[in-house]
């Protein structure tokens, strides 16, 4: 018989090395991108997975004494966004997968979550169930790195601080520079792109590009041992390059970088392997519009999922 309890130490345990081996988190939230936990892995895993003062949302999937899988939730920029950023399919059972994707959304749906999101590896074993699950996918990703540190570069872009009173510029900006197919998801209204901005796990700097009172540019950059940085453009009197140089000015102290770059922003892409970076991983975006009020979802019985936090 199924009991609903939080997890004890023991079962995490259980949970991350189940038959001896590590057990990966299919989800790979930005903050996460490119950071190496081969190294310490249940350490990481619990630290990651298991911070119920974050503001997480967790289920268990469980069968008598043994934990099936798991699956936990948090906020984005907004309540009305939300992402997956832990997953566990234990058994590697589909059936599983889509139990914990129904009592996950069941729940995010009472704290006024409209859109869930979820990144996967491009080759995950679990796409098909995601997909069932109701999710579907609207772009591809491939994280590229400098193995390096940065060379110092001047560069004559005159970037400024953002102010607040940027936040339309820069929702322009996004307007003129994303596929409309893209922007349905991500940012159909302005509320929504605001809701869906993603954390970069730190305090990232923006820095914005002005031309004739119009935002062209828009960089991101968060210095750390692995700096990272993103940039959205549309300037005609900048070359790309010199952009990315100016990034790169900010991340010297960085022993390597690291840029997420979506399928169509080729251009981007191809001045950073230009630059040496490398691709080092794919991933695919999906998401889930959420419409259904939370009685109307589809009801899993307790067996299958529960909530932990």
């Amino acid at each position: 018989m199924s009991s609903a309890r939080r997890p004890l130490p023991t079962d995490l345990v259980a949970l991350v090395s189940f038959d001896g081996r590590v057990h990966p988190n299919e989800a790979k939230p930005l903050d996460r991108l490119g950071l190496d936990e081969r190294a310490r892995p249940l350490e990481s895993t619990l630290e990651q997975w298991f911070s119920f003062a974050t503001g997480r949302h967790t289920w268990v999937s469980v069968r008598g004494a043994t934990i099936r899988g798991l699956i936990s939730a948090r906020r984005r920029a907004k309540p009305s966004a939300w992402e997956v950023d832990a997953l566990i399919d234990v058994d590697e059972d589909e059936g599983v997968a889509l139990s914990l994707f129904s009592r996950m959304t069941a729940g995010i749906v009472k704290q006024r979550a409209e859109r869930v999101f979820l990144r996967l590896d491009s080759d995950s074993h679990l796409a098909q169930a995601v997909r069932k699950a109701g999710f579907f996918p609207y772009a591809r990703e491939v994280l590229y790195q400098l193995d390096s540190q940065p060379a110092a570069k001047s560069t004559q872009v005159p970037l400024r601080q953002r102010a607040r009173s940027d936040l339309m510029g820069m929702f322009q900006l996004y307007n003129h520079s994303v596929p409309a197919n893209v922007r349905a998801i991500e940012g159909a209204t302005f509320r929504e792109w605001q809701a869906a901005q993603e954390s970069w796990g730190g305090r990232a700097g923006d820095l914005l590009l002005e031309e004739d009172g119009i935002i062209t540019a828009w960089l991101r950059a968060m210095p750390g041992n692995a700096g990272r940085f993103s940039l959205i453009t549309q300037t005609e009197r900048f070359d790309i390059q010199e952009i990315v140089q100016a990034a790169l000015s900010r991340l010297q102290q960085s022993r390597r970088v690291l840029c997420l770059v979506p399928d169509y922003n080729g251009r981007l892409a191809a001045v950073l392997e230009g630059l040496g970076f490398q691709s080092v991983a794919a991933y695919t975006p999906y998401a889930r519009r959420l419409v259904k009020p939370a009685e109307e979802l589809a009801q899993e019985p307790a067996s299958q999922a529960i909530p932990v936090s």
